[in-house]
């Protein structure tokens, strides 16, 4: 009809042609959910998913604060989308401690007072941890160019490497 106009009822009710079905398996769960196309793997973690471990700070892959890991290799959160992660497992910050048993790099940040405001903890630990599963002898070098990229307003950086030369040889036994 010439002159007619769509309801604001049937501009809300219109199916999103951009919304899609995926599953993600993260953490070792498979979770279901329907995301938009531009949704980032990041937002889906803290939005539908409710894991909100995962930081988003600068959302554009600038501060790291967002990395979690795909097949146990770390990747930004902010700068995935979560349509393109497939079936690679995720694995974020809530996934790393098995139950109530902390990763040894959690613990070690907690005693090496690696995390001050927290915001770039969860992505710091992710990095580290990483590294620490890839190498069981790392050096402070190593360590630091784990956590290049990371922003910390705070200052722990020090800290973060101490901390994670510290989960390693906890590790080594």
């Amino acid at each position: 009809m010439a002159g007619a106009t769509a309801s604001p009822e049937a501009e809300t009710s219109a199916p999103n042609a951009s919304a899609r079905d995926i599953v993600l398996n993260v953490n070792g769960v498979d979770r279901p959910l329907r995301v938009e196309s531009r949704m980032t793997l990041a937002e889906a973690l803290r939005g539908p998913l409710r894991l909100t471990g995962t930081k988003i700070a600068c959302n554009r892959g600038a501060c790291s604060a967002c990395t979690v890991w795909l097949d146990g290799q770390p990747h930004l959160g902010c700068m995935t989308l979560a349509v393109e992660v497939g079936h690679r497992a995720v694995t974020t910050i809530e996934g790393l401690a098995k139950g109530d048993e902390l990763h040894p790099v959690q613990a070690a940040f907690i005693d090496h007072d690696a995390m001050q405001c927290g915001f770039c903890t969860p992505g710091m630990t992710m990095a580290a941890a990483a590294l620490v599963e890839r190498n069981a002898d790392p050096t402070a070098d190593d360590v630091e160019r784990a956590i290049a990229g990371h922003i910390c307003r705070c200052g722990a950086y020090p800290h973060v490497v101490a901390a994670t030369l510290a989960a390693a040889k906890a590790r080594r036994g």
